[in-house]
């Protein structure tokens, strides 16, 4: 390729970057809604009945297209190519009217309609539900609180329940000691809750060295349009995140944060205690070996946690998004689901009781 060719491109990728609507258009698998209901959308990709179900459970905060991310890298894609009924559940944006959501309303009310209502349409089939980050901790507390929903099995990519043991949390988790109340009510009262713009820059902060040599990358990949589009898709996914009710996130930042709740295996949700050794329905959970916000001693303890018999923890390759839809995630994450959604308890058939502490951990990739 020539110097001419070089330049060609580069001035193309640059206008269509900073000038046009971007290198590549956004990414979005056909989907239809098949229910609706405050902060709950249910959508199914594909078709009818196209084989077992398995429902997507969207994070707190996150936009849905974290499991659609771009094609190659979209969990919605590959799991369509393997023939199942694919769900999701996504919540939209939280506003003040909002800041009375707590824990409960995801927890009693919107996942567990969303398992009952894919399981309906798929037949009164059982639904492997698969969650990404909270969400996988969400789905967890919900299958501990109701153990009669038609689950068959739980995926969870990057949940994390010792927060003690997330670096990042360090200090927000000290300072929280002392300042958590005032800053919180202060929240709530002028905006209801956390509102998008500053859960999105907290997230840009947790990845800063991408933030900062953002501009270097764009320089030195200018002639190179598919890199530019994956950055771009992630941008675009950052610039979708939502915005915090004013209870949920009051919950998140004292019990699961600064008291680490979780870590013991209960969540004290004011007129009950849900006990994650009430779960019993077959579990995977994944660990990133670069995530910062999830790191594997935070998510590990799921093996000790959980009352099933069947919990497998897996580390992958990859960050807090890159192990979900990663380029890597193909030949590693998915891997894992593929075997755990084939069969969900080929693991950890032994009683409870004996099994040890660690139950099973295997690495995949490098």
């Amino acid at each position: 390729m020539g110097i001419t060719d070089v330049v060609g491109k580069a001035a193309r990728n640059a206008w269509s970057l900073f000038v046009a609507d971007g290198i590549a258009p956004p990414h979005r698998t056909p989907s239809v809604v098949v229910g609706d209901g405050r902060h709950r959308t249910l959508r199914r990709f594909g078709p009818e009945n196209a084989g077992p179900p398995v429902l997507l459970v969207t994070p707190l905060a996150a936009s849905p297209t974290c499991f659609d991310l771009m094609p190659g890298q979209s969990l919605v894609e590959h799991l369509l190519e393997l023939g199942r009924s694919v769900f999701l559940v996504e919540y939209g944006e939280m506003t003040s009217d909002d800041r009375d959501l707590g824990l409960e309303f995801w927890i009693d009310d919107v996942i567990p309609e969303a398992i009952a209502r894919t399981s309906e349409l798929c037949g009164n089939r059982e639904v492997d539900v698969v969650a990404w980050s909270i969400g996988g901790t969400l789905a967890m507390l919900t299958a501990a609180a109701h153990p009669d929903l038609p689950m068959r099995s739980l995926t969870a990519f990057g949940s994390p329940l010792d927060y003690s043991a997330i670096p990042l949390m360090a200090l927000p988790r000290l300072v929280g000691r002392f300042v958590a109340e005032p800053a919180l009510g202060l929240l709530d009262a002028v905006f209801g809750g956390v509102p998008a713009p500053i859960v999105r820059t907290a997230y840009r902060l947790t990845a800063i060295e991408r933030e900062i040599q953002r501009p270097w990358f764009v320089a030195t990949h200018l002639a190179d349009a598919e890199t530019l589009a994956r950055m771009e898709r992630v941008d675009r996914f950052q610039d979708e995140i939502h915005g915090y009710a004013g209870r949920v996130f009051h919950q998140l930042a004292t019990s699961v944060t600064v008291d680490n709740e979780l870590a013991t295996g209960r969540l004290d949700l004011g007129d009950r205690v849900v006990d994650l050794a009430d779960v019993t329905v077959p579990v995977l959970a994944l660990g990133g070996e670069d995530d910062v916000l999830a790191p594997i001693p935070a998510v590990e303890p799921v093996t000790r946690l959980l009352g099933s018999t069947q919990v497998r923890f897996v580390r992958v390759p990859g960050t807090h998004l890159g192990m979900l839809t990663g380029s890597a995630a193909r030949d590693t994450s998915w891997v894992e689901l593929d075997a755990f959604l084939r069969e969900p308890r080929a693991n950890g058939n032994a009683p409870a009781a004996t099994l040890p502490v660690e139950q099973e951990v295997v690495t995949t990739g490098a």
